[in-house]
């Protein structure tokens, strides 16, 4: 999606006032990415520099391939997240371990992975994802 896009589209953006906002958990629910995996986005910002919040599940099973055309953190908070770059080298995070993807990268989330991670993301809103 281009920036011009996202700037006409009406999202729900956090960050819309001054002050403290607290996130429970189950808030948002988490669209499928394969029957093995799920996805979240919430827009937090609206300004030329957007960021987003997500939240990201993957189950044993099935992998996929990803391409990362943005800046991306993501920390494991439950289990563990396992994934190959493109000269075949594994990542193992663990929990409390982060995750930096930056542009342009290309991942393969592998099958063995059994996790759950929190991110943040410099790009527009995905709408598959919201």
């Amino acid at each position: 999606m281009s920036e011009n896009t996202a700037a006409t589209k009406k999202y729900n953006y956090l960050s819309t006032k001054p002050g403290v906002q607290l996130i429970k958990n189950g808030t948002y629910q988490p669209k499928p990415l394969t029957n093995k995996s799920q996805i979240i986005d919430v827009p937090v910002s609206s300004n030329e520099n957007q960021i987003q919040l997500g939240y990201f599940n993957m189950q044993p099973g099935e992998e996929f391939e990803f391409t990362y055309e943005f800046l991306e953190i993501k920390t494991v908070i439950e289990g563990k997240i396992v994934v190959r770059d493109d000269q075949g080298e594994k990542y193992v995070a663990e929990v409390g371990d982060v995750f930096i993807f930056t542009p342009t990268t290309n991942v393969v989330f592998d099958a063995e992975s059994d996790g759950k991670a929190i991110y943040s993301a410099h790009r527009v809103p995905e709408d598959s994802m919201l």
